[in-house]
């Protein structure tokens, strides 16, 4: 294989292990998404909301950003940043990083408004109520923006495994000839 391909080539299990680490941060960031809830089942600010579970959404919203910045700075230190795939990848992370980073301010602005909306005048009320839904449902946007930047990296590093499967073949065939076996010679020693 020529070197200066192989040196754009981020290796099979390197790329796997990394691919198998995004897919779980995707699915975490995901189903955080998915499952985190502000609003009762009419679709309405509950009365009184809970301010220790919203409060624990945006502590659980940090660790899952703490766990994504962790896997990019892993990719980050790692020789395979500098390839073309690597190079994209990186890309991703960082936007995943910095996707997550924002969502766990917005979960703490809503665990802050339900505790004001419990001590609120009925003037306040409405205006807290509001605030708590636009923030929650931006923090709930942030991490569905990780996930989808997560998968976006994953499926970077699939198709760079699959090039690597079309051009394996192709390289086999460029590698020099081998040196021709040494003729016998004709004269007598």
């Amino acid at each position: 294989m020529r070197p200066d391909l192989e040196r754009e080539l981020i290796p099979r299990d390197d790329a796997l292990r990394l691919i198998g680490a995004l897919n779980v941060m995707k699915d975490k960031t995901h189903n955080a998404a998915r499952q985190w809830e502000l609003l009762d089942e009419d679709g309405h600010v509950p009365a009184t909301p809970s301010y220790t579970a919203l409060l624990q959404h945006a502590t659980d919203a940090q660790d899952l950003s703490a766990e994504v910045l962790r896997l990019t700075s892993e990719f980050a230190r790692s020789p395979h940043h500098t390839t073309r795939a690597g190079s994209t990848v990186l890309k991703k992370l960082a936007s995943a990083t910095t996707a997550s980073s924002h969502a766990a301010p917005y979960f703490a602005e809503t665990a802050e408004c339900a505790l004001s909306l419990l001590r609120s005048n009925p003037a306040d009320r409405q205006y807290l109520s509001n605030n708590m839904v636009h923030d929650h449902a931006t923090g709930r946007a942030y991490l569905r923006r990780t996930s989808e930047a997560l998968r976006d990296a994953a499926e970077e590093l699939g198709a760079h495994l699959g090039s690597q499967r079309f051009l394996a073949p192709l390289t086999r065939q460029e590698a020099p000839p081998a040196p021709p076996a040494p003729r016998p010679s004709g004269r007598p020693r």
